[in-house]
């Protein structure tokens, strides 16, 4: 692989001549690849998967590869992603009832792993400010299956105009230079320059500036990123706490984990070694560096800047209250199915917006103006005295034993089904039913009296 000079220059520099090498050559070595389980869906460990090989540092993930085409993707049981990725959204620690945000969320490995955390309690916003990243985004929580998610697709500085003060915990993974993805990805090479380096400090310093704006007092923050870059990481980390009432958190080491470099940064801060960096070559995965923050500011200090604004005139909204009748159309469907528990109340919140019926995991009107993918869990479509359940609610559903359910046969059907055809079923059931293979939870479908399995898989998922 041909490093750029200055990059081999540079840790050269910071590492010496023994280390270094260590570390170019571990560049030209392979990936390792990873997965995680979903807690949140029924008999989660039921994958064809091996777990024999568990990342320590976490409760759910596994070395491995898998593939996008297995039920276990399709249903959400299991997520792709890097080992050394899983850390930041552990090291946030975060405990149900808890209001997180995910800042730089997509593709959402760590969105994922914070609703996991949350057990379909409290809030999590999993925010993207690019259009397309953010379809990815949702697409990858949708089939988590968490019921109190919220998806954006906003600039930091318009989020932090809404919800200040507002989040318990924040996880900024920040847009980076990129050098631990190096080994991964070749291409992150041809964008590296000292000079990209020090773009990238300054627009990590403007998504913070937004992000302690929406931090509460005794709130947490974890920054993370793919880089080694000191100027990204320990330098960033120094910045905030000379910045903010911020208290670095010493985070626990594990096997294949190294300190932060207190001397790496100008004001040679001690606490730095309290911050969490994985090399290439220590064996988990690819690059990383984790910091985790505590704001020390007090409870009234944080409260005063909040300022009362006055309500503008806004626009009519679409979103309306469901009546009894479309209500009792939507029951109609929903009852042959078993909820989650976060869903079992869902007549006295359940909301609608031109026909799309949902429950929302925090109030729209707090969301006001805001481009919002996703608020909660989306139940279906009302059309005309009828309803048809959505695809996130199938996923939804996987977190329970279901009975209105048919498992596709053999693995021909399952791939006939993915392409969008519909599939000649012997089965007693009518009417919607959730359509599981290898009892992996994936869609919903309709059977009529011919015994004609028709086709829900969205057309954006076919394959």
């Amino acid at each position: 692989m041909s490093l750029p000079v200055e990059f081999i220059k540079k840790y050269q520099n910071l590492l010496g001549e023994e280390e270094s090498n260590k570390f170019f050559a571990a560049i030209d070595s392979s990936s390792k690849k990873g997965f995680r389980l979903n807690p949140l869906k029924n008999n989660y460990h039921d994958v064809q998967y091996s777990l024999a090989d568990p990342i320590e540092f976490t409760s759910d993930g596994y070395y491995g590869g898998i593939s996008g085409r297995d039920s276990e993707w399709t249903s959400g049981y299991v997520y792709s992603q890097d080992p050394s990725a899983m850390y930041p959204a552990v090291a946030l620690n975060v405990k149900p009832g808890e209001k997180v945000l995910d800042l730089c969320a997509a593709p959402g490995g760590k969105s994922t792993a914070l609703a996991s955390f949350l057990e379909n309690k409290g809030l999590l916003v999993a925010n993207e400010i690019s259009k397309s990243r953010a379809k990815d985004l949702r697409e990858n929580l949708e089939r988590w299956g968490a019921t109190n998610v919220v998806v954006t697709n906003e600039s930091p500085e318009r989020l932090s105009k809404k919800l200040p003060n507002f989040f318990d915990k924040i996880l900024v993974d920040a847009p980076c230079s990129g050098e631990g993805m190096f080994r991964k990805d070749p291409a992150a090479m041809q964008y590296w320059s000292p000079e990209y380096v020090l773009t990238c400090q300054a627009r990590q310093k403007e998504i913070l500036t937004q992000a302690m704006k929406m931090l509460k007092a005794d709130g947490e923050l974890v920054y993370s990123t793919c880089t080694y870059s000191p100027e990204e990481d320990e330098e960033i980390v120094a910045w905030l706490v000379e910045n903010y009432h911020l208290k670095i958190e010493p985070l626990k080491l594990y096997p294949g984990m190294s300190m932060g470099k207190s001397d790496w940064s100008k004001s040679n801060l001690p606490e730095l070694k309290d911050t969490v960096r994985l090399w290439f070559q220590n064996g988990v995965g690819e690059g990383q560096f984790v910091a985790h923050l505590r704001n020390t500011e007090a409870v009234e200090d944080a409260s005063s800047k909040v300022k009362k604004r006055k309500k503008k005139h806004q626009k009519k909204s679409s979103i309306t209250r469901l009546t009894k009748d479309e209500i009792t159309t939507v029951a109609k469907v929903l009852d042959n199915f078993v909820l989650p528990d976060s869903l079992e109340n869902w007549q006295k919140t359940v909301l609608q917006s031109n026909g799309h019926v949902f429950v929302p995991a925090v109030d729209p009107e707090l969301l006001n103006e805001l481009h919002i993918l996703n608020n909660g869990v989306e139940l279906g479509l009302l059309k005309k005295k009828r309803f048809e359940p959505s695809h996130q609610l199938a996923e939804v559903l996987g977190q329970k034993e279901q009975k209105q359910l048919l498992n596709l046969k053999n693995e021909t059907d399952y791939e006939h089904y993915l392409h969008g055809e519909t599939i000649k079923v012997n089965s007693e059931l009518r009417g919607f039913v959730l359509v599981a293979y290898q009892n992996h939870i994936f869609s919903f479908g309709k059977i009529g009296n011919d015994q004609i399995l028709k086709n829900f898989y969205p057309k954006g998922l076919r394959k």
